[in-house]
């Protein structure tokens, strides 16, 4: 049976092997804090199972994560210039491969759909083939290693370094933003455990007028823009904000349609997404990939379109909710 935490373990490896790399390139005048850096996360990869299993304790993830913010935090963190391909050559090579370029990045999702919908239900020996609920991770897994090879014959490479290189650049190009999304889920969990939706529910309840629907409306949909912004992710701020108004006030006290009160509230948060950076997917690494001089550049263009879709969100619920 293929188990999910060989998966993981794998990708440690990668970033544990990436950190050597980074560690040897003397073009990156911060290579050790960035070494440092990507390596203790490939360590948390591996070390994360004893810990699952409650074989280890915890806490050394906890060093390890506030180490990691400390190398990122204090700027201790770099790019070098890893072994690759000139632009130009990038640029003939993209002429000649024209559409065959998208076989690889096609075979990931094709083979995770095939590992979650057909190969969960294979097995040898009396046992499934892969982890019984963990059949869409290990597809998305299978499926990355199905692309490398696949893209290593589309371009005819016989280096297996070669993509680790160009992995290792790409890593160093987005930097500790790659890891944003994570941390603030994290995050998002802690405000839910704290109670912080509570909180913000009872002083929301005293400020609110009485019967003024529409103004709890607003409040909704901007409280979960902002909330967003602040937490980089609509998902971590949806529980905060439906605990605080979207449930309590306009579901059970205003007798508001759940559907549309939920679906069109978490539109309303990623309002906030287009225009944090704190979604560093989104709007960070796209300008970094794209080495934009303006690393905001992707916010600035965005906020317009933020503004009119927060609008238009607050008018569904107001029409279609009561």
């Amino acid at each position: 049976m293929i188990k999910a935490e060989w998966f993981y373990w794998l990708v440690g490896a990668v970033f544990l092997a990436m950190a050597v790399q980074m560690a040897a390139d003397r073009t990156n005048p911060k290579r050790y804090g960035t070494a440092g850096f990507w390596g203790l996360l490939g360590l948390c990869f591996c070390y994360s199972t004893w810990v699952v299993d409650k074989k280890a304790p915890a806490e050394p993830l906890g060093i390890a994560v506030l180490a990691m913010v400390c190398l990122a935090g204090f700027g201790l963190t770099g790019r070098g210039a890893p072994r690759t391909t000139t632009g130009e050559q990038r640029t003939a090579s993209a002429a000649r491969l024209g559409s065959k370029l998208f076989v690889p990045a096609l075979t990931i999702p094709l083979v995770a759909v095939i590992c979650a919908s057909l190969v969960k239900h294979w097995h040898i020996a009396g046992e499934p083939v892969l982890e019984p609920e963990s059949e869409t991770i290990l597809g998305l897994g299978i499926g990355a290693i199905a692309g490398l090879v696949v893209a290593m014959f589309v371009v005819r490479e016989r280096n297996a370094a070669v993509p680790l290189h160009a992995g290792r650049g790409l890593l160093e190009a987005m930097g500790w933003a790659l890891l944003l999304p994570q941390l603030l889920a994290v995050l998002g969990s802690i405000f839910q455990v704290a109670g912080v939706g509570t909180q913000v529910g009872r002083i929301t309840e005293q400020l609110l007028p009485d019967g003024q629907k529409y103004v709890a409306v607003a409040v909704y949909c901007v409280g979960m823009a902002l909330f967003t912004v602040v937490m980089g992710n609509a998902f971590a701020a949806f529980p905060v904000m439906t605990a605080a108004i979207g449930w309590p006030v306009l579901i059970q006290q205003m007798n508001g349609d759940p559907a549309v009160v939920l679906a069109v509230g978490m539109l309303a948060g990623f309002c906030g997404t287009l225009v944090t950076p704190m979604a560093a997917n989104f709007n960070l690494v796209p300008a970094a990939l794209l080495e934009l001089k303006d690393q905001y550049g992707p916010i600035k263009a965005q906020i317009p379109t933020a503004g009119a879709l927060l609008v238009c969100n607050v008018a569904i619920i107001s029409l279609f909710a009561f």
